[in-house]
Parts: C-alpha cells; structure tokens; sequence
C-alpha cells in the first residue's frame, strides 16, 4: 500500500515544483517593468523633489529629527543612511539633489541600471534618516524601486534604447518576469494584511467604517458628509471595499475575475487620494496593481512608441 501511495506523493511535488519553476523563471516581456520604471520613477521626482524644498529640516542635524534620536528609532544597525554624513544643509541638499537627479534618469531611462540603484540607495537613505516622516506611499514606491533594480527597467521606452538600439534588449527576459513577479506577490500580501487588520475593527464589521474616514476633518480633502443621508450606500462602500481587499491575494490572478478586481483598484485608490489627501499613496498603488495589466495590453497601448517587437510571450500572471 505505501509504495502505491509514494509515487502520487511524488507526482504532486513535481508537479508543484515545476510550477514554482514556471511561475518565477519564465521569460517575460520587459515592457510592464518598463512601465513601472516611469511611473515609479515620476513618483520618486515628486519626493525628491519635496525633499529639496527643506532638505536641513528633512535630513539635517538641526532639522525636526536630530541624528542621535534616528539612531535610536531605528535601532538596527543596517538602516544607514547617507545623511547621517551630512554635516551641513549644502551636504543635504546635495544629497537630495542627487537622487532628484537619479530619479529623472530612471523616468526616462538614462543610463537605467546605475540611475536605479542610486535612485533606491538614495530613497532608503531618505526614508531612514526621517522615519517619522514616512507612511504609505514611502513604503510603496520602495517595494516598487527595488524590482526596478531586479530587472531590464531599461530594456524598453528608455532614451537608452535610442541611443543604442539592441534588438535583443526587449526581448523575454528571466529578470524581468522576477521583478515583476515580486511587485505582484507583496501587492497581494499588503491587500491580504491590510484586510485582515481591517477584521479586527468594528466599524468595518458594521459597515461604517468608510463614514469615520469621511467626517474626519483632519483628513478629508472633499466634504463627503452627504453620505450621512445614505448609510446604505455607505454600508455597501465599506464592506466591498473590505471584500476586495480581502479576496485580491486570490481573485487577481484567474483571467476571469482580474479584470473587475484591477478596475476596483482604480476607484479605491483614487478615492483614497482625492478624499482623504493622500494621491501620492493613491496613484503609487496604482502603479503597483499595473504589474497585473497583460504585456499585451500594454503593447497595443504603447506600441507606437517600440522600435522592436519581442516574441509572443504569455500575458498568464
């Protein structure tokens, strides 16, 4: 009986196995990376470019946070930051001017591998010298910067395949079915925690949740109190907003329900952006949910602007 049972057992793992193999090593169209890259980069530009209104009171020794309490904050001794040798507001200020300058050379693709790298050593640097200063977007342009630097970012739609054009360059790549693979699983991790905390609130069992947010003045950009005379529809907000959240991690990847689940994020986010302040989160999660749009789509939206046309590669997630 048990040597009945093993070979299924065997068959199972290979199976499974192969699978794995086929789900992070496939070779995969660099355009959707490159997409990324832009966006994400764009976003990047907007920070830095923030940074640099203030850059002493961001990163300096007498800004809002004084070196010795970061240290402190951060307690581990592997979240550096180039700012901490800044010891001037012109060092800051050129700290910040060059990852504002390695962010436009990521968004347009100039010299991309090395504009990727100091564009998230000089973020990471950013967010760990201000740490109190950092919230939802700062944590979503960082999980999209580091796939940037994972894969062929450059690869397409990139001033660096004018300028020596490469046929093979666009090409299925390896790496860049990895980095997007990577910006498509921790979406679904932050959707499956996000909802799952969201559970251990009462307002969002209720179905009242969405209201707390609207009333509050602290936040909200748009007066949406109207939604007091249709608890209804605030009732029918809050829970498919939960349910989306919490069924994302599954629903996205079938062909049949991705569709409906990445028009849900549009709706989501941008409501998040313009009612509650927050369009930087907003739109940077957008950016992430794009790494589930088909490479083909994305051609025949942005195929006049290809030189080269790469091999048919799958658009299955």
């Amino acid at each position: 009986m048990p040597s009945k049972e093993f070979p299924r057992s065997s068959s199972w793992l290979g199976d499974w196995l192969e699978a794995w193999d086929r789900f992070w090593f496939t070779p995969a169209d660099p355009l959707p990376l490159a997409v990324v890259r832009i966006c994400a980069g764009a976003l990047l530009v907007w920070a830095s470019f923030v940074w640099l209104l203030d850059a002493e009171a961001f990163f300096g020794n007498d800004g809002w946070q004084r070196p010795e309490n970061v240290w402190r904050m951060n307690d581990q001794p592997w979240q550096w930051s180039w700012y901490f040798l800044a010891n001037s507001p012109g060092t800051a200020r050129l700290l910040a001017g060059i990852t504002l300058a390695a962010a436009v050379m990521l968004t347009l693709g100039i010299a991309t591998p090395l504009a990727a790298i100091v564009s998230l050593i000089g973020f990471i640097s950013a967010v760990n010298r201000s740490p109190l200063n950092v919230f939802g977007f700062d944590d979503t342009l960082g999980m999209l910067l580091i796939p940037v630097v994972v894969g062929p970012a450059g690869a397409v739609l990139s001033v660096d395949r004018l300028l020596a054009p490469d046929q093979a360059a666009d090409r299925p790549s390896v790496r860049a079915n990895l980095a997007i693979r990577l910006i498509q699983v921790h979406l679904c991790v932050i959707y499956l925690f996000s909802g799952c905390g969201k559970l251990l609130g009462a307002s969002w069992w209720e179905g009242t949740a969405l209201w707390g947010a609207a009333a509050n003045v602290q936040y909200r950009t748009l007066d949406l109190t109207w939604l007091a005379s249709h608890p209804l529809l605030v009732n029918a907000l809050t829970l498919g907003t939960l349910w989306w959240e919490i069924s994302y991690a599954t629903l996205v990847w079938p062909r049949l329900t991705r569709r409906l689940y990445l028009a849900m994020a549009v709706p989501v986010h941008l409501g998040i952006g313009l009612a509650m302040g927050m369009m930087e989160f907003g739109l940077a999660m957008l950016v992430a949910n794009m790494a589930f749009v088909p490479a083909t789509v994305l051609r025949r939206l942005v195929g006049p602007f290809l030189h080269h046309s790469v091999g048919t590669v799958s658009s299955r997630p």
